[in-house]
């Protein structure tokens, strides 16, 4: 019975990916043997894991009774420079990534400038930002600074290439009838793209602001500010109650930020 009298009948399935049986089974049997195998050249160490678990439920009981108070001021500075860093950075990296997301939507940029401006995305993706924090802080020293300059460098690409990629599906019609009544390109960016993308831009500018702010609490482990050396300090002292409540004092602002999100978007479409 072929594939036709099976969907009359209602027994139509999908063709497989590899139709032939032998190498399906033949692939699966491989993958599995590798795993397998790569698995076994993992050297785990089951005392240290045992350890680690019994730290690991002790961190995750510290959630249920957090301590704000004993490190208040060290947790109020820090959330204060997180928040400034990650409001300027990320206001800074979007103002920057806006033209460089203009100039890398292949649809209404010139080759040179569309070259230009991907590499630049290219190389602001490349790096994770604790690595770019090192760099910063070798440059300008421990502080802030150092890590508003990571958080805005990192904005940059991360919004440049989806506004560019916004930009290159954008309903066309809009483009060519706002041209047909002899617009500048300025024009044509205004009354046709603009539009069309900036629910989108506004919605990935909150979306950049809530990773900014957990991104700032990482950096802050190598000295680029923020309140990531505060939790650094009480882990390595153990504190789990006051970790608990620095994580948790990042979950509000996180919550905060999407809920802030959602109701932007709504606002502006």
């Amino acid at each position: 019975m072929n594939r036709q009298q099976l969907a009359e009948m209602g027994h139509w399935r999908r063709l497989p990916l590899i139709q032939s049986a032998k190498w399906r089974w033949g692939l699966t049997l491989g993958l599995a043997a590798y795993l397998v195998l790569a698995l076994s050249t993992v050297d785990v160490n089951w005392d240290r894991v045992i350890e680690g678990a019994g730290r690991g439920l002790n961190f995750l009981a510290a959630f249920a009774q957090p301590n704000f108070a004993s490190r208040s001021s060290d947790i109020y500075a820090g959330i204060l420079e997180s928040l400034s860093m990650t409001l300027t950075a990320t206001v800074i990296g979007v103002a920057l990534a806006v033209p460089i997301g203009l100039g890398a939507a292949r649809n209404i940029s010139p080759w040179p400038v569309y070259y230009l401006c991907r590499s630049i995305i290219t190389v602001s993706r490349t790096f994770q930002e604790i690595i770019i924090a090192i760099l910063f802080v070798v440059m300008f020293g421990f502080g802030p600074l150092a890590g508003m300059l990571t958080l805005a460098f990192a904005t940059i690409g991360f919004i440049a290439k989806l506004l560019a990629e916004d930009i290159e599906d954008l309903d066309w019609h809009q483009v060519e009838a706002i041209r047909a009544t002899g617009a500048s390109w300025w024009q044509i960016i205004n009354q046709a793209v603009q539009p069309q993308v900036m629910p989108r831009l506004i919605g990935l500018s909150m979306y950049r602001l809530d990773i900014n702010f957990r991104e700032s609490a990482i950096i802050g482990i190598v000295g680029a500010g923020g309140i990531g050396a505060t939790l650094n300090t009480s882990i390595s002292r153990y504190e789990y109650d006051t970790s608990a409540a620095i994580l948790l004092i990042i979950i509000a602002f996180v919550l905060l930020s999407e809920y802030g999100s959602s109701y932007v978007r709504r606002w502006t479409q």
